[in-house]
């Protein structure tokens, strides 16, 4: 029996690592952050245990790598939906609502996320992360940024404040108008995107839109 190629080889390993990330994004949505052990994990997965190490230093780390990989995913399956578009806006709508939208379907997930990010492990720097990155980036360079480089970490950063303000435990703010907030600090319209439903919230104003450099014709 030859011996599998290299590129079967590291196939096996991507495909390793995602049953892993999986496995944590469903275990931690079932039983929290603290009930889920690494072992855990593993037989969910259907690894050895000791492959949680190989790929992962500790499960916080595995956690933000899984949650980046969930939001990436998600955010991806936004911007490509059907009906297709290339309109800048609309497609940073998609993003806006995509990220908030897992505020609603994967609260444990990313309230946990949220702490741990603002714990000393601070922000894991994975392909998953760097995947999400590129589609952010990408999304404020097609609504019209002439420095996305910039522009992506600022909406990365209002992105995680409005995630965490709707997590808050005790006094979270209400979804639709963190969204309005948003939307109006990029001049877009309620309608898209993916709207809740009823009206826009009031009390927004629109001395709060940021003046974004004029986007290409």
């Amino acid at each position: 029996m030859s011996p599998r190629s290299a590129s079967v080889n590291e196939e096996l390993r991507r495909r390793s690592r995602e049953r892993l990330l999986q496995a944590t994004v469903e275990l931690v949505a079932e039983r929290g952050y603290e009930a889920t052990t690494l072992a855990d994990i593993a037989d969910r997965a259907g690894s050895a245990r000791g492959l949680v190490s190989y790929y992962f230093p500790g499960k916080r780390q595995l956690l933000q790598s899984a949650v980046h990989r969930l939001m990436h995913r998600t955010l991806q399956a936004a911007l490509e939906r059907e009906p297709a578009t290339r309109d800048g806006r609309e497609l940073l709508a998609r993003a806006i609502d995509a990220i908030l939208g897992l505020t609603e379907t994967s609260p444990v997930l990313m309230r946990t996320h949220m702490a741990g990010i603002l714990q000393a492990e601070g922000f894991v720097q994975c392909p998953e992360q760097q995947r999400l990155a590129g589609l952010l980036r990408d999304t404020v360079e097609g609504y019209g940024s002439q420095d996305p480089d910039s522009d992506y970490p600022l909406l990365r950063a209002l992105l995680m404040g409005a995630v965490f303000a709707v997590l808050m435990p005790g006094a979270p703010m209400p979804l639709p108008r963190l969204r309005a907030e948003l939307f109006q600090r990029y001049g877009l319209d309620w309608e898209l995107g993916v709207p809740p439903g009823g009206c826009p919230p009031g009390g927004t104003s629109q001395d709060t839109i940021l003046q974004w450099p004029e986007r290409s014709k």
